[in-house]
């Protein structure tokens, strides 16, 4: 296959941390508060505005809370389950490697006893209509590494008798997620909007916020896990106190982001451009003969971590050892030709690829990009005399 000559012009398609919003430049960092407390009114006012632009943009309702918490999306959902799980039955939900990890957690962790776990294969999705989830659900609204997510949370019975945790990092700014439905979200700041790594954002719900009032875990909780003080829920977190010093170079960054967001056209435009990334991928797949989404249905597709494996007859039966070395020498020819960085399968997924088609990646740059995966792969089955 004849070697394509049009490159993307950003190679950036890492699931994380994603590609920096278009035409971003380190520029737009200068105004940043540097060497000042994060506790001047200066710097408390800038992530003041970081809580209130998010707040806007994902159309959180006004009665919910949000707060910057540090690690990342994983310090927000870990937070959220030392401080809330324990008073009533936990229902997790796994389907990719970060469930199965919060999953552990709850389990060899905390040590939870009432634990009802469903598990799926890559690829698929729990049944999510046919369960009464009596007690606390735990899931992730898209699965990063697995590429399924749930299509909307018409499943999610509000009048349940317990809390909705959601781990929604790679699907905030980029689905529309009903937050209505949700007493607690949690995402980072490195994904769908290109944020820099290590600070989170913690959601909570009235019906949350009175949990962490009402019930004292019985474990001890580090200091930067505790969203109590005197015994109640500690207000300033969210108001611009943060429970460690963050990075005001990456809050910077961060509004940069969210102003950016504002401007194209908010939550509307953003979902619009990662589900059109998407398309592109999709239309490409009905051609293929070698390539599939890992994602088994069509409606659970997801249109940020876009999952696929391989499926030519010639390689699938395969021993994955040999796959694994298909899929790491295409990812090697590509980042050499400086075409696509960073898209291997998650280390553990099935062998393939994991394309981010976040909103800060380029339509053109996603259409770009198949027909030199396509000549990759051929490429590759020459060298391995495959």
């Amino acid at each position: 296959m004849t070697r394509p000559l049009v490159k993307p012009i950003r190679p950036e398609f890492s699931s994380g941390p994603c590609a920096k919003r278009p035409k971003w430049s380190s520029k737009f960092l200068n105004s940043s508060v540097l060497g000042r407390s994060h506790r001047h009114k200066i710097a408390r006012s800038k992530l003041q505005q970081l809580i209130d632009l998010t707040k806007s943009i994902l159309k959180i309702p006004k009665d919910y809370l949000i707060g910057i918490v540090p690690g990342s999306d994983t310090g927000a959902i870990e937070i959220a389950m030392w401080n809330l799980l324990g008073p009533r039955p936990v229902n997790m939900l796994v389907w990719d490697s970060f469930s199965s990890d919060w999953a552990n957690d709850i389990q060899f962790q905390l040590k939870l006893e009432n634990v009802h776990i469903i598990k799926v294969d890559y690829g698929m999705l729990p049944d999510l209509t046919n369960n009464q989830f009596k007690g606390d659900i735990v899931f992730n609204w898209n699965g990063t590494t697995s590429g399924v997510c749930v299509p909307n949370a018409n499943w999610i019975n509000t009048s349940r008798n317990g809390l909705t945790i959601c781990d929604a990092t790679s699907a905030a700014f980029a689905m529309d997620i009903d937050w209505h439905k949700l007493d607690v979200g949690t995402f980072s700041w490195q994904k769908c909007l290109g944020g820099e790594a290590g600070h989170g954002i913690l959601v909570l719900s009235p019906k949350a916020v009175e949990r962490i009032n009402t019930y004292n875990p019985p474990w001890p909780i580090p200091k930067l896990f505790q969203l109590r003080k005197n015994g109640k829920l500690n207000l300033d977190i969210f108001s611009g106190a943060t429970i460690n010093t963050p990075s005001m170079l990456c809050v910077e960054d961060f509004l940069d982001a969210l102003n950016w967001a504002r401007k194209v056209g908010g939550l509307s435009a953003l979902i619009s451009k990662s589900q059109h990334n998407l398309n592109i991928i999709k239309n490409w797949i009905s051609d293929s003969h070698w390539a599939d989404f890992l994602c088994e249905d069509f409606n659970n597709l997801s249109s940020t971590s876009i999952c696929l494996k391989l499926v030519d007859p010639k390689i699938v039966d395969l021993p994955s050892e040999i796959k694994n070395n298909i899929e790491k020498n295409i990812v090697e020819l590509l980042e050499d030709h400086k075409v696509a960085f960073d898209i291997g399968s998650y280390r553990s997924a099935p062998p393939g690829f994991r394309i981010w088609g976040g909103p800060t990646v380029e339509n053109d740059d996603v259409k770009n990009l198949l027909p030199w995966l396509d000549w990759a792969y051929y490429e590759t089955l020459d060298q391995l005399k495959i």
